[in-house]
């Protein structure tokens, strides 16, 4: 025993005393960084700015400072001052040769936080903050105006390079000015303030708490060309998180006009609640979640009462309206495209991690839940017409989920093996085994489809008839988009799948033709038929896959000249730029495509090197987007109102109107 003893000694060397090292002051700051700021990255050097500017938010909260102002100097060092209390700057009783300012700079654990008589409600619990950006700041000064009178101390690395020393009278001015350089032997001689995100936390301050103003301040030389970030402003937002939502969702296309925003003080305890949420139509939503001012990306309690009381509120609204799908709805059904911005004022919130990436006090979910759910209900049942287009909206996103879940697989696993794939009867395809230069015709009806399949090229040409008029998808629910037969095999037919499970890799043709009669009818069924592709497979119109035909609705003939013309205007131009008026002319009106003979069908419609096609295609540019999706609704959707409007507001633009 002796033995193995004496060769783990030799192997491993001795442990004694000596080998246990005392970090004293600021030294364990410096030597493990990220167990205070998260690292040492551009991320967490920014965590020293938030650091600062919440000591001074902290007095804001608590009724004694009105005003903050940031500044990022030319070197890239960054001042923050509020008109607050300032630090104290007398003899702390503990360490008799000190002040309490120089103490508060230079030990861990130390500040005005931890009972409730400097502040009630703080974001800084630990007394950690404003001690670790003096630990990682090449030098900081700080000067405090108090009591009529200016004191200022300067440290660097953490430690004091002079004394606190009083520097003369300000019979006008109170508060704290902290200037400092984080330090590059700690976060890298590039590393340095982006001024957008020092911008962005000090607007979060400002509508945070709607009893404080900040001013920002930025060298210009400092903002890279073609950032938009203001130079110097004043942010201000007396109406809240409201204020600030509506203003950043501004260029956003809302589902209902109005936020669901309010206030509330938290019954029988301190602390209090404020929130605004809107749904957007057409974008991804987004949450921030804040405690004392204090951001938290990783939400917590708070999150959680909020989730709740907005999913519990329309699934009990749905209940009171009789509308049963309601009690399917998920908190992902609601929050998918929800803004949500919701801000606790709390005494002794419990975070995780010095970073307070997310809250824990469990009581505050309850606090959250009841506040807003109650508010909540009455919002909803204020205002009945809001609250149904609001209910409606989400329950389109249930059934879509449902859908992924649920639907079955519709198409095929490979393009390669036609043998493997499970396709419709009614398509008749071409023989040419890979897509290029392939297309399919989507016709109506069997009368067309027997016309065309007489009329194509059997090599590269497939047709597929479609019975009557195809279903609506824009206003259908899933259930009854899965079950239709028609859809059914337009998918197995395409076999690149819908929605998320679309794959351009497995279309089996070039080109997708839309092929109906040249007559209202026709124009409708090309229209549903545009609609489904859009809505269920919107990157096949993207990548230009889509065409529409272009069949004639008469032929003329004159003595052996033969032309033939798409709608009663092409026929009046023809009939004048084509033909005389001396020999007999014969206008023959086409009922159908069915009732075309094979040979002009192909020739007029159907034959590359004589047809006409045009391409479906979307706007590139995000506008575009935006107001194509919102006519594809107004006009194929489940509101019938808009359509009316749509028709009032268009109808005078026409003289004949075929109805």
């Amino acid at each position: 025993m002796s033995d193995l003893f004496d060769i783990q000694s030799a192997t491993k060397g001795d442990y004694t005393a000596k080998d246990i090292e005392v970090l004293e002051g600021l030294e364990p700051v410096r030597k493990h960084p990220g167990m205070y700021i998260g690292g040492t990255d551009v991320t967490a050097m920014h965590h020293l700015a938030a650091e600062v500017i919440d000591n001074s938010m902290d007095e804001a909260v608590a009724g004694h400072a009105s005003r903050i102002e940031v500044e990022l100097c030319e070197d890239g060092s960054l001042i923050v001052t509020d008109n607050g209390r300032g630090i104290p700057v007398d003899a702390h009783p503990k360490f008799k040769t000190k002040s309490a300012l120089e103490v508060i700079m230079t030990t861990l654990h130390s500040g005005g936080k931890f009972t409730a008589g400097a502040y009630q409600i703080s974001g800084g619990l630990h007394g950690v903050g404003v001690s670790v950006v003096n630990a990682l700041s090449a030098w900081l000064l700080v000067e405090v105006a108090r009591d009529k009178k200016l004191y200022r101390q300067r440290f660097e690395q953490g430690h004091a390079k002079s004394k606190l020393e009083a520097v003369g009278t300000t019979p006008n001015r109170r508060g704290t000015r902290i200037h400092f350089l984080p330090d590059p032997e700690i976060f890298g001689p590039k590393a340095q303030f982006k001024p957008a995100l020092l911008y962005k936390m000090a607007r979060s301050k400002a509508y945070l708490f709607k009893g404080v103003e900040i001013r920002w301040k930025c060298a210009p030389t400092l903002i890279p060309e073609g950032d938009e970030t203001p130079a110097g402003i004043t942010l201000h937002f007396p109406g809240g998180l409201a204020e600030y939502l509506d203003e950043t969702l501004k260029d956003k296309v809302s589902t209902v006009k109005e936020s669901f925003a309010g206030r509330a003080t938290f019954s029988g305890r301190q602390g209090k609640v404020e929130w605004a949420v809107k749904w957007l139509k057409f974008d991804d939503g987004m949450t921030s979640y804040y405690c004392n001012t204090i951001p938290n990306p990783g939400g917590g309690a708070h999150e959680t009462g909020m989730r709740a009381a907005l999913v519990k509120g329309l699934r009990a609204y749905g209940d009171l309206t009789g509308n049963k799908k309601a009690r399917e709805i998920t908190v992902d059904d609601v929050l998918s495209q929800a803004c949500i911005m919701l801000s606790i004022f709390l005494p002794n919130p419990s975070f995780v991690g010095q970073t307070k990436d997310k809250l824990t006090n469990p009581e505050a979910a309850k606090l959250v839940e009841g506040a807003v759910r109650d508010r909540f209900d009455l919002w909803l049942s204020g205002a009945p017409e809001r609250a149904e287009l609001l209910l409606q909206a989400i329950l389109e996103r249930t059934e879509e989920r449902l859908r992924r879940r649920q639907e079955r697989e519709l198409t095929r696993k490979t393009a390669l093996s036609k043998r493997k794939l499970r396709l419709p009867g009614k398509l008749t395809d071409c023989t040419k085994d890979s897509s290029r230069g392939t297309e399919i015709f989507i016709v109506e009806g069997d009368s067309a489809g027997g016309s065309a399949k007489q009329a194509r090229d059997r090599y590269t040409q497939a047709v597929l008839p479609i019975r009557g008029k195809i279903l609506n998808v824009a206003s259908a629910t899933r259930e009854k988009i899965n079950a239709n037969a028609e859809v059914s095999d337009l998918i197995q037919a395409l076999g690149c799948g819908v929605r998320d499970k679309f794959n351009l890799k497995h279309l089996r043709y070039e080109r997708i033709i839309i092929m109906t009669d040249a007559d209202v009818d026709g124009a409708h069924i090309a229209t549903l038929l545009m609609t489904f592709f859009y809505k269920e497979m919107p990157q096949l119109v993207e990548t230009g896959h889509l065409y529409l035909a272009q069949p004639p609705l008469y032929r003329i003939a004159q003595k052996g000249t033969v032309h033939y013309a798409r709608d009663d205007f092409h026929k009046e131009e023809l009939m004048a730029s084509k033909f005389n008026s001396r020999a007999k002319i014969e206008i023959s009106r086409f009922k159908g495509l069915g009732e075309m003979p094979p040979r002009q069908l192909k020739e007029t419609t159907m034959n590359p090197g004589t047809r006409t096609l045009l391409r479906v295609a979307l706007p590139g540019d995000y506008a575009g987007k935006i107001e194509t999706l919102r006519l594809v609704d107004d006009l194929m959707g489940k509101n019938p109102e808009r359509r009316f409007i749509f028709i009032q507001e268009n109808a005078s633009k026409f003289d004949d109107l075929d109805f």
